[in-house]
């Protein structure tokens, strides 16, 4: 969607430094803030942030606040802001609700005059911001989803796709199947994304889903043993064995490597022990 000309200038927090620290951090890292005050528009935006960076395994320490997550002290005063965000959350609807309920007595019509009069100019704006909003929260979280849409597609269906990412942890974004390909085609528009993921997946039989499963699985965990890969597909997948059975066997995850590195979807530098359990 293009930016109507009228649109007032965006600046969502996915633009500013801190969106970027944030994305940007790894490993082990120590980020800085030097004072959280107007930086941080509300305490629930701070540990957003916080949770973010812990996510990506990097600590947050404001110098001139006693905030420093890669220390035990910093961790309980982490977790007091979190008792005081909820404080302040409901404190906020509260107040909210009070708000409209008196304006309502006053006569006052609840919702945006513009869109209310369906001002064209207003419902474009709004749509702009809407769009930029979902835009960035994609951009910023997409390093824990897509790379696993990359990884299957489209040598496999969507729903397969979609039940892979649902067992990531911690938890990613909630997607249906029509939100994670839109979420797909936002990011390839934006530059972020392969199209040859939006590409038809083949029609593949029955019996040979499983087996790239589990050659994924493999191709991106290889240290994985049989019975790591059993209790995957019986526990988190809740895959059912080729008899109906709700329980994988080593042996019948043995079988199904064997199948795999027929079809060629197993990658030829991995030197797997098929005797390892």
């Amino acid at each position: 969607m293009e930016k109507p000309p009228n649109a007032a200038p965006l600046q969502p927090e996915s633009r500013s430094r801190t969106w970027r620290s944030r994305a940007a951090a790894g490993q082990n890292e120590l980020r800085y803030c030097f004072r959280k005050h107007g930086r941080h528009h509300s305490l629930s935006h701070l540990l957003e942030i916080v949770e973010t960076l812990k996510g990506k395994g990097a600590y947050f320490k404001s110098i001139n606040d006693p905030i420093d997550t890669s220390s035990a002290q910093g961790m309980l005063m982490t977790q007091m802001l979190g008792a005081f965000a909820e404080f302040e959350r409901s404190l906020i609807r509260e107040r909210t609700k009070a708000g409209i309920k008196a304006a309502v007595a006053r006569g006052a019509k609840s919702g945006n005059p513009k869109m209310r009069a369906h001002d064209a100019a207003a419902i474009a704006d709004i749509r702009y911001a809407h769009k930029e909003r979902y835009l960035h929260s994609l951009i910023d979280g997409r390093q824990r989803w897509l790379p696993v849409v990359e990884r299957l597609r489209p040598h496999l269906p969507w729903t397969v796709v979609l039940l892979q990412i649902k067992v990531i942890t911690p938890p990613v974004r909630s997607f249906s199947e029509r939100t994670l390909v839109k979420a797909c085609k936002e990011l390839i528009k934006a530059g972020y994304g392969d199209p040859v993921i939006l590409n038809h997946s083949p029609r593949l039989p029955p019996d040979t889903r499983v087996a790239r499963l589990v050659a994924d699985r493999l191709n991106t965990n290889p240290d994985s043993s049989l019975r790591d890969i059993a209790a995957w597909l019986s526990r988190v997948l809740r895959e059912p064995t080729a008899r109906g059975g709700l329980t994988w066997s080593a042996e019948g995850v043995r079988r199904v490597i064997a199948q795999a590195k027929t079809l060629g979807v197993m990658v030829p530098s991995h030197n797997l022990n098929l005797n390892a359990v």
